[in-house]
């Protein structure tokens, strides 16, 4: 699965720049070094002393201040690109250095040229990782690869014919998608000093803003159905990634070939739950708390709610979230009661181990999913296609807490197209 996901954007990223060939692309490339320094947050109670976090940051882009597809129109000529870099996090020997490659995109912010709001998600790989005898301090990230995510803020101080220098400052973050504990992740807050060099060969001033043509506003229904593989951990004890199962579907209305939004439902199915329930485990013992588990061990290890979903469209990407309100995943329960308790709790549980207690925090997360991801479309979004399919790669998590990593097949019919006035 992580390997899937490097694969997914490294190719989302190259389709990215690939969705036209153009001739207001041989001016809009950028190449946008940038330095950073900052903290890398403490992940855990006795996490190793580091120094100032170093980061060196190449980001590859496009302007689309002249891309006559309508989605750059609709979001005012945003840029976007793919940003590789490496970090230092302030101790090579228990944290290593992390090589990530992200998909971004930079909005114009305040109404202003000067001020950029920069946002991406991808992947990372780890040289140093948690390892119980020689590297115990470090519980950040236990897996090579992870996902990566960046949001900052830029502002351009001084401009000149070819280069925009700007500063910034920003967040950055790193965890492994709940597929392996512990995932404590990093996180990082950092200050940024970059040179965004224009394409030195030929100016975006030289192409013709005139051949951008007059979209009319238009709204359209859809509805959409996806299925889901996901993977996660269940707890130190039970640490092997199994199997999340999804099912879902959506309808709502698409707005001007570029913002999404609907109501839908989803289905899933716990692997992990559902062979802890069948394999009668400490805490569906007889006598136990979640006996009553074992009546419809099935039954107990799904999770059902209901959606609000919103999603930006570049043309073939589309950058998508989701919030949820859970009906029904009483499993969560049990998670919780083994996962929040005290530390490294053991498979076989006594009656006098401390559990997790069910408080506010525990109602909240039940109750909230979230999903954040990234989708490729077979036929650009611009063209309005009747039908479309897709691939996606997402993390869920229950409030922020991630939950599964997820990859997922979809396809969406779109009807009842419409000029607005």
């Amino acid at each position: 699965m992580k390997n899937q996901l490097t694969i997914f954007f490294l190719f989302l990223s190259f389709f990215t720049f690939a969705q036209t060939e153009r001739e207001w692309k041989k001016s809009a490339f950028t190449f946008n070094p940038e330095f950073l320094l900052g903290l890398t947050m403490e992940s855990n109670d006795g996490f190793p002393k580091t120094k100032l976090q170093k980061q060196v940051v190449i980001n590859l882009g496009r302007y689309h201040t002249f891309n006559p597809q309508q989605w750059a129109q609709q979001l005012k000529g945003p840029k976007t690109g793919v940003s590789v870099g490496i970090t230092d996090f302030g101790n090579l020997d228990s944290l290593g250095i992390a090589i990530t490659a992200i998909p971004f995109i930079e909005f114009n912010a305040f109404g202003s040229e000067r001020w950029k709001v920069f946002t991406g998600m991808g992947a990372s790989y780890f040289t140093k990782k948690f390892n119980a005898e020689t590297n115990p301090q470090n519980q950040a990230v236990t897996t090579d690869i992870t996902w990566a995510f960046r949001l900052y803020l830029y502002y351009q101080f001084l401009s000149t014919k070819n280069i925009d220098w700007r500063i910034g400052v920003g967040y950055s973050h790193h965890s492994n998608g709940h597929t392996r504990l512990l995932n404590q992740g990093y996180n990082s807050f950092l200050l940024s000093l970059s040179a965004d060099i224009k394409n030195p060969f030929k100016r975006v001033e030289n192409s013709q803003p005139e051949a951008i043509p007059k979209y009319k506003r238009m709204v359209y229904n859809y509805f959409a159905f996806r299925g889901g593989l996901g993977q996660n951990a269940f707890a130190l004890a039970f640490n092997d990634k199994k199997s999340v199962y999804t099912i879902a579907g959506e309808y709502g209305r698409i707005y001007n070939n570029t913002y999404k939004i609907g109501i839908g439902f989803y289905y899933r199915f716990y692997q992990h739950y559902y062979d802890y329930i069948k394999g009668n485990e400490s805490l569906v013992q007889a006598g136990r708390e979640f006996d009553y588990f074992k009546s419809n061990p099935w039954y107990y290890a799904t999770n059902l709610g209901v959606s609000l979903h919103g999603e930006i469209f570049l043309n073939h990407v589309g950058i998508d979230l989701q919030l949820g309100f859970n009906l029904h995943k009483p499993a969560y329960k049990l998670d919780w009661r083994i996962n929040e308790g005290w530390d490294n709790t053991p498979r076989e549980i006594s009656s006098t181990w401390v559990l997790g207690e069910l408080d506010g925090s525990y109602k909240q997360k039940y109750r909230i999913s979230s999903r954040l991801g990234l989708k490729y479309y077979l036929i650009g979004m611009e063209n309005a296609p009747k039908n479309n399919i897709y691939i996606g790669a997402n993390l869920n998590a229950n409030l922020g807490q991630a939950d599964f990593t997820e990859l997922s097949l979809g396809y969406v019919h779109s009807f009842n197209f419409r000029e607005r006035k």
